[in-house]
């Protein structure tokens, strides 16, 4: 069990009652995830209707809500639906990461409005220092991508567009290659050419389709021609 000193507070409301257990802030987030067991985030198997009174649920209220009076079951639904105090280390790790994979999305995901170009992660970047964008923890960074794009779109315009390509393998390289470019991007179809090249119809978020140039190019030594021929 975790050093009840260092416990914060999972609380979850439900019927117009409240239930509070004691846990570790980290492990009880990587418990929802399914990552590490119930004990390992449990500071104290006990239920309360309020920790810091040192107040307890009646049996009556923990049956109706819980239909159980198993106290492994009940923390483990407060933990997997209730909200989780986070610490502010905690709170600011978790900020930063977020940030990070809402960065990387915008370059995956848009292109530069007026030159239809993908903005490098730098630019990204400065204009979320230049906005002060504030990242909610309690979302994911796929929830918080578009409204952050609208909020920086101001002084970095974006435009989100998937994007269908024509990738054309030379024949030494194709039967080799081809299992990369379907991790690298969505295969529509595909076709065996006489001359035995392959020709294929990808999709891809606009922005991926530099790395997706880069990748083939490096696998093939250039022998590969890409266009767009569909975009929306």
């Amino acid at each position: 069990m975790v050093d009840i000193d260092k416990a914060v507070i999972a609380r979850l409301t439900k019927n117009g009652k409240t239930f509070e257990v004691l846990v570790d802030c980290e492990k009880a987030l990587e418990f929802r995830k399914g990552n590490v067991e119930l004990d390992e985030a449990l500071a104290t198997d006990d239920i309360f209707s309020d920790v810091k009174q040192d107040e307890k649920p009646s049996e009556e209220d923990l049956r109706e809500v819980f239909k159980t009076l198993d106290m492994k079951e009940i923390a483990a639904a407060i933990l997997k639906h209730g909200e989780i105090q986070l610490t502010t280390e905690h709170r600011s790790k978790l900020r930063e990461e977020l940030r990070k994979k809402i960065i990387e999305l915008i370059r995956k995901n848009s292109i530069d409005s007026r030159t239809n170009l993908p903005h490098p992660r730098e630019r990204i970047e400065r204009a979320f220092e230049e906005k002060r964008v504030r990242i909610d923890e309690f979302k994911t960074a796929e929830q918080q991508m578009k409204d952050v794009a609208r909020e920086i779109n101001d002084i970095l315009p974006l435009k989100f567009e998937v994007r269908e390509l024509s990738v054309k393998i030379s024949s030494e390289f194709a039967g080799k290659v081809f299992g990369n470019l379907k991790q690298l991007a969505k295969v529509l179809g595909s076709d065996w050419l006489d001359d035995g090249s392959l020709l294929a119809r990808v999709e891809i978020p606009a922005g991926m389709q530099p790395d997706l140039e880069d990748q083939m190019n490096k696998l093939t030594h250039g022998n590969v021609e890409i266009k767009v021929i569909n975009a929306r």
